[in-house]
């Protein structure tokens, strides 16, 4: 007795007939992605819009006074033109000391720190993730709880509950949640 496989695209579901066509995707970064990088597979004919979708980013390290880890943000390239004014960002650019390459080599696996989300950024703060939460990050979700909180709703994201011990540890909450008398202790 003979088996057969019938495959469908994870995109749209149309059934698969020839797997010459299949593309394998994996998806690194997604706001939906808790626990790593994920793959799945679609038909080249839809993805035949995907470089006229894609936009130019830039991946920025911040190395603030005091901080013992760089803090690592991704923006698109329009974005961060603008921040010079003086000079275009081109020029100012062209004219930047350089910076040693590392020795890691430039296709580094997907846990490198150019790849990382930064939790420590309004963006992403309070988002499930696994490793250590920042302090950064902490104390972005102290100040600002009720718009970290409306973010991960609208994402469909579990929010930030002052009644749950681990997220009142996790992000430092202890002493608001005892001002609003949800937890004791």
């Amino acid at each position: 007795m003979g088996q057969k496989i019938i495959r469908f695209s994870d995109l749209t579901g149309k059934h698969v007939e020839d797997d010459g066509a299949l593309v394998r995707i994996v998806v690194r970064h997604h706001p939906d992605l808790a626990d790593g990088p994920v793959e799945i597979e679609a038909l080249a004919e839809e993805l035949s819009s995907v470089a006229e979708l894609a936009i130019d980013l830039v991946t920025v390290e911040l190395h603030r006074p005091g901080s013992d880890e760089p803090e690592t943000v991704v923006m698109e390239a329009g974005v961060f033109d603008r921040l010079a004014v003086a000079t275009p960002m081109a020029e100012v650019l062209r004219g930047a000391k350089r910076v040693p390459t590392r020795s890691v080599p430039e296709q580094a696996p997907a846990s490198s720190a150019k790849e990382r989300v930064n939790y420590a950024s309004l963006e992403h703060a309070g988002r499930p993730h696994k490793g250590r939460t920042t302090d950064a990050e902490k104390h972005l979700v102290q100040q600002h709880l009720d718009e970290v909180n409306e973010r991960l709703a609208a994402e469909g994201v579990r929010t930030i509950d002052l009644a749950n011990a681990d997220h009142v540890t996790r992000y430092g909450l202890e002493s608001l949640a005892r001002d609003l008398g949800v937890m004791h202790g």
